[in-house]
């Protein structure tokens, strides 16, 4: 028998990490079905492998480490699964190992494992994939495009994107139309896991039921979005729909490692981020920024823990106690 103590409040919760993890999981799974219907068996091979590769660098390094073996938690899964949901469907088969290398290893594990890592990780890979294969990382396809598969070419890595190049705009470029309906549903080029946000929003409903997450961060993420957007002259309602914001919002930004604790520090962090995203949209080279908005808040994450704090039950007001 043991005895353990720690400090009040003592709360008690039949949620562990692992039933966590497995309803991200399950709130994942209809974006990843709509990515996998539209965009065929390319998809499907990605996120297998990017998941796979993620559960198969925790189990390495935690074993060579001479750690506790924890891919049991899910953790990995959920991180990898979120690696390949954010690639277009176009990438070869050796990106998704090398951003779940980097998801696990480099931002994960290397900062102490599972609670411990200060960025997103799935981001963080993403950010740096975006940064070394920009072409490939923004190559897409429409979605009835019925070419060939992609991860199996024979010719050498750096020629590949150009030689398949059957490309598309997306929306936020602006040399893509669509209505909201396609938008809304996932008829639009994009990453795999973006472009349905009917499927996004199930698996928000889903794990808002569940109390997974609440409301805060992703309503406020999108709201000011949205806001922001119609003061600049854009159209509020594509610039929802469009790029990977509602996946970010829903999805990353809510990551509880990377995210404030307290409410008023969530809304803070979750207006950082919409307005991020927006400033990167409409004044610099990018059409996307969900990536590195979500990133810069998360750095800005142990300020906003420090200094947006609530107060201590039962804290006398500082002149009572000075009195």
């Amino acid at each position: 028998m043991s005895l353990y103590i720690s400090t009040a409040p003592h709360v008690r919760s039949q949620q562990n990490t692992r039933s966590l993890m497995l309803d991200v999981i399950i709130a994942l799974m209809p974006a990843t079905i709509a990515g996998i219907y539209y965009f065929g068996v390319n998809a499907a091979l990605l996120v297998v492998i990017s998941t796979f590769s993620a559960v198969l660098f925790e189990y390495l390094w935690q074993k060579l480490t001479h750690k506790t073996i924890r891919v049991g938690d899910l953790s990995a899964a959920v991180t990898g699964l979120l690696v390949g949901l954010n690639l277009p469907p176009t990438a070869p088969w050796w990106l998704p190992v090398i951003g779940s290398g980097l998801a696990i290893i480099l931002v994960k594990q290397l900062f102490g494992g599972i609670g411990d890592n200060f960025v997103n990780p799935a981001l963080a890979a993403r950010g740096i994939m975006l940064a070394s294969w920009p072409v490939r990382m923004t190559t897409f396809i429409p979605s009835d495009w019925n070419g060939s598969v992609f991860l199996f070419k024979s010719l050498p890595f750096w020629e590949q994107a150009a030689a398949d190049g059957v490309t598309s705009a997306t929306v936020l470029s602006g040399s893509y139309n669509a209505t909201y309906l396609d938008m809304f549903l996932g008829n639009i080029p994009g990453c795999i896991g973006e472009v349905s946000k009917a499927a996004i929003l199930i698996g928000l409903i889903y794990m808002l039921m569940r109390r997974v997450i609440t409301w805060r961060i992703p309503v406020t993420f999108l709201a000011v979005v949205f806001v922001f957007s119609a003061i600049l002259g854009n159209d509020p309602v594509q610039a929802i729909l469009a790029g990977g914001v509602m996946l970010g919002a829903v999805f990353m930004a809510t990551d509880y490692t990377t995210s404030p604790m307290s409410s008023k520090g969530q809304f803070i962090y979750a207006a950082g981020c919409g307005i991020i995203v927006v400033v990167i949209r409409n004044f610099c080279n990018y059409p996307e920024g969900v990536t590195y908005g979500i990133l810069i808040m998360n750095i800005v994450t142990p300020l906003l823990d420090k200094y947006v704090k609530p107060r201590l039950y039962g804290r006398l007001k500082e002149e009572k106690a000075n009195g």
